[in-house]
């Protein structure tokens, strides 16, 4: 199969907005919201890249922001277009991240990218996402990028879940340095800190933020779950106070650049 066919049958077998609404869920859509309202206003000009079912592009236009969004998936394009209400000016369209030829120049205060770099193999289409994102942002504009972390993932589906050997097995992993590859049929792409920072060493930019948007929650999702209201409010306070911490970033599995354009 193509990459796209990858895709395309993962996520019109995945429930993104069952993931978000989870309780656990819930930590990384918070987290990035959080970051987010730090510098949002209304009457913003937004482009989400990869949108999804417009979780975030929604929340954005409630609040006054013009939104215009582009999604790969028609799927997530069908259940997105169902939840926009008249009050809402939300543009939805089908596009890949790698090509924005539909936008102008410097067109939007912030630019989402939160869930293209999780599907691209290579680095050209990787800073070519990038690239194509913060062309169309604003001079001194911001570009939110999210990121899968590779540790995460071999602790637990590889370690936890028993899948290493298979891993090994399949070449996705070297066992010295215990670096990940990723294929289209993985689905996923997985980083490291070190290879998002090569990505922006081309870009003109200033990094405000690199944070875990999950951090530890995906280690305990049961316990999360079973959280009493008091106790989960207390837990997303420890968690928002600690996403930042260069000592525990590492550990996420979710991770949310954010890059202000020179």
């Amino acid at each position: 199969m193509k990459a796209f066919d990858y895709l395309n049958e993962y996520y019109n077998n995945h429930d993104e907005d069952g993931r978000l609404n989870s309780r656990h869920g819930q930590v990384e859509y918070l987290t990035t919201m959080r970051y987010i309202q730090k510098y949002i206003k209304p009457g913003m000009k937004i482009l989400e890249v990869g949108a999804g079912t417009g979780r975030y592009s929604i929340a954005l236009a409630k609040i006054g922001c013009t939104v215009e969004d582009v999604e790969l998936i028609q799927h997530n394009i069908d259940i997105f277009k169902q939840k926009i209400t008249a009050e809402e000016n939300i543009v939805v369209r089908q596009g890949d991240a790698k090509d924005l030829s539909c936008f102008a120049d410097s067109t939007f205060d912030i630019t989402l990218l939160l869930g293209p770099m999780y599907h691209l193999y290579t680095v050209d289409d990787q800073r070519q996402a990038l690239t194509e994102a913060l062309r169309v942002t604003k001079k001194g504009g911001l570009l939110f990028a999210a990121y899968c972390i590779s540790d995460a993932s071999l602790i637990n589906y590889g370690f936890k879940d028993g899948n290493i050997h298979e891993l090994i097995n399949k070449g996705l992993i070297n066992t010295e340095t215990f670096k990940t590859f990723s294929t289209p049929a993985e689905v996923m792409q997985l980083y490291r800190k070190e290879d998002i920072d090569a990505l922006n060493s081309c870009l003109k930019v200033n990094r405000l933020h690199y944070l875990a948007t999950d951090l530890m929650t995906n280690y305990i999702q049961e316990a999360i779950d079973e959280m009493d209201d008091e106790t989960y409010k207390m837990y997303l306070k420890y968690h928002f106070v600690v996403c930042e911490r260069s000592d525990l970033v590492g550990a996420t599995h979710h991770s949310l650049d954010i890059l202000r354009k020179l």
